[in-house]
């Protein structure tokens, strides 16, 4: 997954034109799976998996017996909540990338001291405008400035009114594990710009653990992560106008030790075709589709990674299994 440009831009407000952001969105989502799908190693970006249904779905993963990461995560803000508020300071300002629902980032908030303002990114604008407006009404005192943005694409930032005591940046979630270690690294040191001088990151980091734990997480028995990496062809039926046929693909996810990381695929069952817009893609039984990476780390590993990016080591919180991390810094 690599970063190009500046993924942060200005800190100005601009007023987006609806229509012509969601066509440059369409536009962009055209190009990046047909440059995907056209490499020898086909691939899709999992960037491209919240849409609506795909944001449905992901709830409901969240929720799965065998999926551990949300409610470690969560269990670690409930139990360190107060702690995690005490050293992240008083009246600051929170912005928080991909924070989807809000879940997570609400027991952030009601730890807080006296938050200034919340600036929640997320590519998916439906779930971002219900979140935003649930977050409006549970804290009417907080300025609340959403962004509907790839935040690794350039955004700019809106100003806010409230004046803030420094920036934190908030990344739960797991999500750096989607990243390969250069781009992770990469994409650290531009949120060492994002947080400026003083400021601060606050991130989940899904940890090495026993496989079968992680497998479990990525093959439920209840069949949603397959229908989660599925929607993904079924978007770019909806919105491209292509004719895959789901019920020739399967999903697998599968742990790569020696990589320290999940790779999840889509694999055709039978020789295909594909159309998509005026290009023809051909696939043979067994061929496969990267749809995502998640990478597992290690507690110091992760620290070194983030080191190499601009940021000094704070602080890690963990369950007591040690299955998730989640890290503060501060910017160098």
């Amino acid at each position: 997954m690599a970063i190009h440009g500046d993924p942060f831009g200005a800190r100005s407000f601009v007023k987006q034109n609806g229509s012509s952001e969601i066509q440059a969105a369409r536009k962009i989502f055209r190009e990046e799976v047909l440059a995907g799908l056209s490499k020898p190693a086909r691939q899709l970006s999992c960037k491209f998996f919240y849409d609506e249904p795909g944001a449905h779905l992901f709830r409901q993963i969240c929720d799965l017996p065998e999926y551990y990461v949300t409610r470690t995560e969560i269990e670690i803000l409930r139990l360190h909540g107060a702690e995690i508020a005490t050293v992240l300071g008083s009246q600051i300002e929170l912005i928080g990338l991909g924070t989807g629902a809000g879940s997570k980032t609400k027991i952030l908030l009601e730890e807080l001291d006296r938050p200034a303002v919340y600036v929640p990114i997320d590519i998916s604008r439906e779930q971002l405008e219900r979140s935003a407006e649930r977050f409006r009404k549970t804290f009417p005192s907080l300025q609340i400035l959403p962004v509907a943005a790839d935040y690794l694409e350039p955004f700019e930032l809106p100003l806010p009114r409230h004046l803030s005591s420094r920036s934190v940046v908030y990344f739960p979630g797991s999500t750096i594990g989607n990243f390969e270690p250069d781009d992770a690294t990469e994409f650290l040191s531009r949120v060492v710009e994002l947080a400026g001088e003083g400021g601060g990151l606050l991130i989940g980091v899904d940890l090495q653990k026993d496989r079968h734990v992680i497998e479990a997480a990525y093959n439920d028995s209840a069949g949603v992560t397959a229908k989660f990496n599925k929607n993904l062809l079924a978007r770019i039926n909806r919105e491209l106008g292509a004719d895959f046929d789901l019920a020739h693909w399967l999903h697998y996810a599968v742990y790569n030790p020696a990589e320290g990381r999940v790779e999840i695929y889509l694999i055709s069952e039978i020789d295909q075709a594909v159309r998509i817009a005026d290009r023809t893609f051909e696939f043979r039984a067994g061929e496969k589709i990267l749809t995502e990476y998640s990478y597992k780390h290690t507690i110091n590993g992760f620290i070194m990674l983030a080191r190499q990016a601009g940021f000094d080591f704070g602080r890690v919180w963990t369950d007591d299994q040690r299955w998730f991390g989640v890290f503060y810094f501060t910017v160098l």
